[in-house]
């Protein structure tokens, strides 16, 4: 057998094992992807963090796949009314009490009225990243008990820090119709991923004004676990 030929077989079994290990590593992703969120998610950021004795209520907001933060839209410490303005609404009379703050990929918020309409290429279009983000608020006149709603207490000045940090994902920008009468879009700000979700967002937001939630919230449940 010639040098020539023993080189080739080589190098044939080379990329015969580069690929074998290329598809074991693929075949593997998704079990290392579930077992990331699991640890994200069962991982307290803010371990020693409770809640204050008295502070501010705010609640956080699940419909089993997206979550989102609930404020007062006016309160001592802010007003929201300069930036959700009534009239970004068809009907300004639908103007709530509360609002339902939450943050997503653009092309699948506006393409997405109903559960009904998800459509996989969107999904893994966003999965894979987008910089085109909305922020998305929904106006309530109520409370409502249920366990897709749940109590935070705050300090004044995590509350403070709370509406700064969301204050900061809205971008310039007019309004944008929502799904019906009482909900609307405004241009947001941040990167959508598989990493960086609607989820995480709310998440993200939760820890960095020191309330105890999990290191990553890629997923509803990984949320809405610690309240």
């Amino acid at each position: 057998m010639t040098n020539r030929l023993k080189c080739g077989m080589k190098a044939h079994m080379n990329r015969r094992r580069a690929w074998k290990a290329i598809l074991l590593i693929l075949a593997a992703l998704p079990g290392l992807f579930a077992m990331a969120i699991l640890i994200g998610s069962l991982t307290p950021a803010n371990r020693d963090s409770g809640p204050p004795a008295s502070g501010i209520t705010i609640y956080v907001y699940s419909n089993g796949v997206h979550t989102g933060l609930m404020l007062p839209t006016v309160h001592p410490l802010h007003d929201w009314r300069a930036r959700i303005r009534a009239d970004d609404l068809p009907d300004p009379r639908k103007a709530g009490r509360w609002l339902i703050f939450g943050w997503g990929e653009r092309n699948f918020y506006l393409n997405t009225p109903r559960w009904s309409d998800v459509d996989p290429l969107i999904v893994a279009r966003a999965a894979v990243g987008s910089g085109q983000t909305l922020m998305h608020v929904d106006h309530l006149q109520r409370l409502w008990r249920g366990p897709d709603l749940r109590p935070v207490m705050l300090t004044a000045a995590q509350y403070r820090a709370l509406v700064a940090a969301i204050e900061a994902d809205f971008a310039p920008g007019a309004a944008i119709r929502g799904y019906g009468a009482d909900d609307v879009f405004y241009p947001g700000r941040g990167r959508y991923s598989a990493i960086t979700t609607c989820n995480e967002w709310t998440g993200a937001k939760l820890r960095r004004i020191g309330v105890r939630v999990g290191l990553w919230t890629p997923t509803a449940w990984s949320v809405m676990r610690w309240f």
